[in-house]
């Protein structure tokens, strides 16, 4: 399983962003995917996911209202369109499958990973 993050780039705070993962392999509707970040210094946080129907989707409160994450199982892609951008959502973002049969959204329930793309924030 290959994920290919792409999307990110430099945008003034309040403006709005889409990133895009790409993934490989036949059964990406089978998972639920996710999407993390990680600024400069910090730990790798959860930012969203979205189960393998689409159905039902968790954000962080962070981010709750202002981000949305969705799927195209057909284009084996999870999106994540970010509104409303904050100087603190500057971060590298990372998308993710999570582990089947395993629940919560932390970074160790995923097991493979997008390269990232930064995300740059600025006032």
């Amino acid at each position: 399983v290959q994920l290919q993050a792409s999307g990110g780039g430099l945008v003034q705070a309040g403006g709005s962003l889409g990133l895009s993962c790409a993934a490989s392999g036949r059964t990406f509707s089978s998972y639920t995917m996710g999407w993390f970040r990680q600024a400069p210094g910090k730990e790798r946080e959860f930012v969203a996911s979205i189960i393998w129907s689409g159905s039902s989707t968790s954000y962080a409160d962070s981010v709750k209202g202002r981000f949305t994450i969705s799927r195209d199982d057909a284009k084996n892609t999870v999106y994540l369109q970010m509104n409303s951008l904050k100087r603190e959502d500057t971060a590298v973002y990372y998308c993710a499958r999570r582990i089947p049969g395993l629940v919560g959204n932390l970074a160790g329930s995923y097991d493979y990973w997008g390269q990232g793309t930064l995300v740059t924030v600025s006032s």
